[in-house]
């Protein structure tokens, strides 16, 4: 007697480009043709961009997660737990249960999209004192601690130490630096007035990158629109500086300049997830090198996308040229790479990965926002209307949208809450504590795992 085994199509990661994927594959694939497997930590689809607005309150933080498991139409399995390891050779996966157990999952084809994890750098302090702005858990944890200050400011007799519990540092001039700085800059401009013993000119943000100008992918126009706005609101900016260390009271510019605080928020940028290293191919800039078909070269039924691969921007004709790290691209992303596992298993050609930038958003708060979609350039009401009605089609179900819109009129209707929750008030919750980069297999772990030599275990969890 025969036994026939269905292909096994494991997708790493469930973001924008590894749902998307998932998604396509169980429209497009009978139950016979293939099994899919969906590895993820949580079973839930973060949108990501709408992060700053949780993080000031406007959204709840259950509105940008979609549930994988909502819907009783979708097929695939899910394992919680996070991929420390990819044998290429032996094409087996080792992933790391959210019960700490580790078990080798073998494949026939492999989508790997991870994601990326906050890029840091050398700087004395830096993990230990600077908090994050990349996870839902961070974002519901942030809008707690800044609350928490204005409490501990109103709270102490030292005017030295409400000083310092009055001054933010943000690090990053992006998208994700500058409206996470934008959104929570209101929050407190709204809050303090709540404290009548609190003087409002003593809150003050500061937003700081290495960059020349922020955001300059909008273009200088806009870009120095989004200044001016964050600069009448009483944003200090300052370009061409970044932090040289960070302790618990004070950071230090690298201009010498020692600015007492609580609060340091850093958002400098993404790198892809330290799974790839355990690949053992080719890198651009720590991001997997994948053709035009999102395939890996060498390695049939290997693919990988979004922020961990390199993926050529086809559309912009320059040699060289990748697709940023965005999640218009890996939405997209998501449904070609689909297409092509299904050639690949059907023994069809596949097709490369093209799409023009539509443009970008960006929301300030408020009624302040700077746009340029398809290269018009938009401020004020109608950027924002641009900028909302984007992240607002781009949610991935009715039940999302609908909760982003009723908090949207919500907020709108009876402005901001000034709540803090204090569930993780005793907990460390710094970049250490929510970005598991020891986590990973090295190459010798890896090996010893799949080949039966050992358990290949090492310490902590994988994120």
């Amino acid at each position: 007697m025969i036994t026939v085994t269905r292909p096994r199509i494991l997708v790493v990661g469930a973001g924008f480009a590894g749902v998307g994927c998932v998604r396509r594959l169980e429209r497009r694939l009978s139950p016979d043709e293939a099994e899919i497997t969906l590895v993820t930590p949580s079973s839930y689809q973060l949108y990501l961009p709408l992060l700053p607005q949780v993080a000031s309150g406007v959204l709840t933080p259950q509105s940008i997660a979609v549930s994988l498991r909502r819907s009783r139409r979708y097929r695939t399995r899910i394992i919680p737990g996070g991929a420390i390891g990819v044998d290429l050779a032996a094409k087996v996966c080792v992933i790391r249960t959210i019960t700490d157990v580790t078990v080798n999952e073998p494949y026939d084809y492999i989508v790997l999209a991870p994601g990326s994890i906050t890029r840091t750098f050398d700087i004395p302090g830096l993990t230990d004192h600077a908090y994050g702005m990349k996870t839902l858990a961070e974002a519901a944890y942030l809008r707690d601690h800044v609350i928490s200050q204005l409490d501990l400011a109103d709270a102490s007799q030292d005017p030295d130490e409400r000083a310092a519990r009055l001054q933010f540092v943000v690090v990053g001039g992006g998208y994700a630096g500058t409206e996470t700085a934008a959104c929570l800059q209101q929050l407190t401009h709204n809050a303090v007035k709540r404290y009548p013993r609190l003087n409002p000119k003593l809150i003050k943000w500061h937003l700081i990158d290495i960059a020349p100008r922020l955001m300059p992918e909008l273009g200088e126009k806009l870009g120095s629109a989004a200044q001016e706005i964050l600069r009448r609101r009483g944003v200090d900016i300052s370009l061409g500086v970044s932090i040289a260390k960070a302790g618990p009271e004070e950071v230090t510019f690298t201009d010498g300049r020692v600015v007492p605080t609580h609060t340091l928020i850093w958002t400098a940028g993404v790198a892809a997830s330290p799974l790839i290293g355990t690949l053992g191919a080719e890198t651009v800039r720590g991001r997997l090198a994948v053709n035009a078909e999102m395939n890996l070269p060498g390695h049939d039924g290997v693919f990988a996308l979004g922020d961990a691969a390199a993926v050529p921007d086809v559309a912009k004709g320059e040699e060289g040229a990748v697709c940023p790290p965005t999640a218009q691209h890996a939405m997209r992303q998501g449904k070609v790479v689909a297409d092509n596992v299904i050639a690949a298993l059907r023994e069809q050609p596949m097709r490369p990965y093209e799409h023009k930038d539509l443009g970008l958003v960006v929301d300030l708060g408020g009624r302040d926002a700077v746009s340029k979609p398809l290269g018009i350039e938009l401020k004020g009401l109608p950027a924002m209307a641009v900028a909302r009605g984007y992240h607002w089609s781009a949610l991935r179900t009715n039940v999302a949208k609908t909760r982003v819109m009723t908090n949207w009129l919500l907020n709108a209707v009876a402005g901001d809450d000034f709540v803090r929750t204090g569930f993780q008030s005793r907990s460390p919750a710094k970049l250490k504590d929510f970005e598991f980069v020891h986590a990973y297999l090295s190459p010798e772990q890896l090996r010893a795992r799949v080949d039966g030599k050992g358990d290949g275990s090492i310490e902590g969890t994988a994120d």
